[in-house]
């Protein structure tokens, strides 16, 4: 019986955690847009001090905590950056790239019939 219940229980308790987590996920705003992010981010950054000086006080550790650097991080203004450069570059040299495809195969090519010759 118990042998029955155990995977249960253990899917369960999967479930309740990834659940959790959903859940924490959304009501934060880290699911939604970047403005969103940028706020939880906010929130992280200005929680997690007090939060580590509280435990670091309940477990008796002693320690000066470094303060905090200061991250001049945007979310909003770096969403997708690089994707979208490498997309721009992509489509602005288009001939360029089809020549340097065409080069890496005629290399590949050359390539394997040496090699093929030797044997």
């Amino acid at each position: 019986m118990a042998a029955r219940i155990l995977p249960v229980l253990k899917l369960a308790t999967k479930v309740t955690i990834a659940g959790g987590a959903l859940y924490v996920a959304v009501d934060y705003g880290l699911l939604g847009s970047s403005e969103q992010g940028s706020q939880a981010l906010e929130k992280a950054k200005a929680a997690i001090p007090p939060a580590l000086e509280e435990w670091m006080k309940y477990f008796g550790v002693e320690a000066q905590l470094p303060t905090m650097p200061k991250i001049e991080f945007s979310p909003v203004e770096s969403w997708n950056s690089g994707t979208n450069g490498i997309f721009v570059q992509i489509c602005s040299n288009k001939s360029q790239h089809y020549e340097s495809a065409n080069g890496i195969i005629l290399l590949v090519y050359s390539l394997y019939t040496f090699l093929m010759s030797q044997t």
